[in-house]
C-alpha cells in the first residue's frame, strides 16, 4: 500500500487559451477543475496504474469538500483531518504551444493541533504501508521541517519514505535522510548550492545527498527526463521531443511511475519517464493511466553522459 501525504493540497482550475496576452479579455477554449497537490497527483497515478493508494490531507470549508467529491470516482483513498481555514484554489493558463502559467494561492493556516493530528495520522496510516510518500509546499503554521519530522516519526522495518518537496522543507527533508528524495534540477541547484549546467553537475549533486545519508536521488530534467543515483548505480533516461500539453504534475507523475515500477532500478526509472511524459500530453493536472504511458519512447543511457547540458525547464 502506498500513503500520500499533501499538507497543501488544492483544487487545480485549468484554464486553456489560444495565446495569453498580459491586459487583455481572453476567452477559454477549455476549463477543467482537478483535485490537486503533489501527494494527491501521486496517489491518483498510482491508483490508476491498479495499486492501493490512501491520501492523506487537510480539508477545510467548501473547497475543501470539493476537492474530497472530486476523489470520490477515483480508485483513491481519501482520509482527511479537518480544518477551520480554506483549503485553496491554484489557477493554471496553458497555451497551445505548452508555455503554462500558474498561479498558487498560499493556502490555510493550520493550527499546532492540526498539523500535529495530520503527522499522527501519517504514523498510523505508515504503519500499514510500504511506501509514504509526503510531498509539496506547506502551509502557514506548518514548520519548515515537517517533511522531515515525518520521516523521523514514521520510520521503520519495511517502510520506505519518499519525499518531494522545496525551499527549506527540502533542505530539513535531505537532513532527515529519506530513502528516496524527488527534487527537480532547479531544486537540486538550490538545495546544494550552486548552479547545475549539465548531467555531470546533477550527478555529482546527488552522490553529495547519498553521502549525507539520502538512500536514492531521482531527479527530474523536464525536457531532459530524469536522472536516478541509488546505492546499486547512475542511470538517466529520456524521451524524444514531445507534444507539451500541460507540465502541471508531471514531475508527480514521473514519481508515481517510479514507484509504480518498484521504486529502484534502471526499469522504475525508464517507468517514471514514460508516465512523466504521459502526463505532458494530457490536460490540466490529468493522471496518466496505463494507457497512456508508452515506455517503448524511454532510451535509457548505458552511462549518463556527464557533457549532456540541462535546459531551462523543470518538473
Amino acid at each position: 500500500m502506498f500513503v500520500t501525504v499533501t499538507p497543501n493540497p488544492s483544487l487545480d482550475r485549468t484554464v486553456e487559451l489560444p495565446h495569453l496576452v498580459r491586459g487583455e479579455i481572453h476567452r477559454a477554449t477549455a476549463v477543467r477543475v482537478d483535485p490537486g497537490g503533489k501527494g494527491v497527483n501521486v496517489a491518483r497515478a498510482l491508483a490508476a496504474a491498479g495499486h492501493r493508494a490512501v491520501a492523506l490531507l487537510p480539508a477545510g470549508m467548501t473547497p475543501g469538500e470539493r476537492l474530497a467529491a472530486l476523489l470520490e470516482p477515483t480508485d483513491v483513498t481519501t482520509v482527511t483531518v479537518p480544518i477551520g481555514q480554506a483549503t485553496r484554489t491554484n489557477l493554471t493558463l496553458t497555451e497551445p504551444d505548452g508555455v503554462t502559467t500558474k498561479i498558487n494561492e498560499r493556502g490555510p493556516e493550520l493550527t499546532a493541533a492540526e498539523a500535529e493530528a495530520l503527522a499522527e495520522r501519517a504514523r498510523t496510516l505508515g504503519a500499514g504501508a510500504t511506501w509514504l510518500v509526503s510531498c509539496g509546499s506547506l502551509p502557514a503554521g506548518v514548520g519548515d521541517d515537517f517533511h522531515a519530522e515525518l520521516v523521523r516519526r514514521c520510520r521503520r522495518p519495511g517502510l520506505r519514505i519518499a519525499i518531494d518537496t522545496s525551499g527549506a522543507p527540502l533542505h530539513h527533508a535531505a537532513a532527515a535522510g529519506p530513502d528516496l528524495l524527488k527534487p527537480n534540477h532547479a531544486e537540486l541547484a538550490e538545495l546544494v548550492g550552486r548552479t547545475l549546467h549539465s548531467v555531470g553537475d546533477v550527478l555529482l549533486a546527488a552522490r553529495e545527498l547519498r553521502a549525507r545519508g539520502v538512500g536514492a536521488v531521482l531527479v527530474s530534467l523536464g525536457a531532459g527526463g530524469a536522472l536516478l543515483v541509488e546505492k546499486s548505480g547512475e542511470y538517466h533516461a529520456r524521451t524524444p521531443p514531445i507534444t507539451v500539453r500541460s507540465t502541471v504534475g508531471a514531475g508527480d507523475s514521473t514519481l508515481a511511475g517510479f514507484l509504480a515500477a518498484g521504486g529502484e532500478g534502471p526499469d522504475a526509472l525508464r517507468q517514471a519517464v514514460a508516465y512523466g511524459a504521459a502526463a505532458c500530453r494530457l490536460p490540466g493536472s490529468a493522471a496518466p493511466g496505463p494507457a497512456d504511458v508508452d515506455i517503448d519512447d524511454v532510451e535509457l543511457a548505458p552511462t549518463p553522459d556527464v557533457t549532456l547540458a540541462l535546459t531551462g525547464d523543470a518538473a
